[in-house]
Formats: C-alpha cells, sequence, structure tokens
C-alpha cells in the first residue's frame, strides 16, 4: 500500500507540473498574440525648448532608427538605399534644428542651418527618385529611371 500511495503521489506530482508548463505555455502564447496585435506608433521629433538639447537628440535618432528599420525594402539596392537614406537625411535635419533651438553660436548656427537646406534638398531629389522610380514599368535598373530633361 505505501508504494501504492507514493506512485500516487508522484503521478499526482507529474500532472501538476505537466499543467502548470501547459498553463504557462498557454499564457506565453496569449501574451504573444497580444502583443502581436499592438501596434506600436513610430516615433515622432518636436523640436521644442520644453526638452534638453540631449533629449531631442535622442529623439530624433530614435524617429531616424525607426524610418530606416522600417524603410520598405525590394532588393534593388538604388530603392533600398534612397528609401533608407530619407530618414538617415531627415534625422540630420532634426538635429540641426535641435541645435538651433540651443545655441547662439553663430558658426554652428550657420552650419545648421545649411544642414537642413542641402538634407531637405537631398530629401527632395530622393523622393522624386522614387517616384519616378515607382512610375516605371519594367524596374530594369538606374538607367530606365534617369530624369530625362
Amino acid at each position: 500500500m505505501n508504494i501504492l500511495s507514493n506512485s500516487r503521489r508522484i503521478c499526482r506530482a507529474v500532472a501538476v507540473v505537466l499543467l502548470g508548463l501547459a498553463g504557462a505555455g498557454a499564457l506565453g502564447q496569449e501574451m504573444h498574440h497580444r502583443h502581436a496585435t499592438v501596434v506600436a506608433k513610430a516615433p515622432v521629433f518636436v523640436a521644442s525648448t520644453a526638452k534638453p538639447f540631449a533629449a531631442l537628440m535622442a529623439d530624433a535618432m530614435a524617429v531616424m532608427d525607426d524610418g530606416m528599420q522600417h524603410a520598405p525594402m525590394n532588393g534593388v539596392s538604388e530603392h533600398d538605399f534612397v528609401t533608407m537614406m530619407i530618414p538617415h537625411h531627415q534625422g540630420a535635419v532634426n538635429m540641426a534644428k535641435a541645435l538651433l533651438l540651443t545655441t547662439k553660436n553663430l558658426e554652428m548656427r550657420n552650419l545648421a542651418q545649411g544642414i537642413i537646406t542641402e538634407q531637405q534638398n537631398e530629401i527632395n531629389v530622393m523622393r522624386a527618385w522614387l517616384q519616378r522610380y515607382h512610375a516605371t514599368p519594367a524596374k530594369i535598373g538606374p538607367l530606365s529611371i534617369i530624369k530625362k530633361e
């Protein structure tokens, strides 16, 4: 009888452990599904004097990193380069805006204003290239979408 009661206790313990593992697995799956349905908002950069410079730079980096990580890649090197460089250049623009909010140094202000102007111009060039790329029926390569003037 003693052996039988020990066997029952062992079986109960094993059953409790197995049920616990099964429950943990189900809980893990439920948490995974809940997480999968939550759509994270992309970070946004807001140039504001309400934040210190370091926080503005961190925000600019977060926006740039998110934009680059979520760039729509298709395996065409020119396309992928441009889709990643747009958020990269926008990051430079955002950082320059942060500097303009915090510095009185004329040399740095001029540098920041130049970065904003040049990077924004390059963003416009890249967006125009993407429009031509997407409008081209056969995406053979970069020669097929050279701007015709």
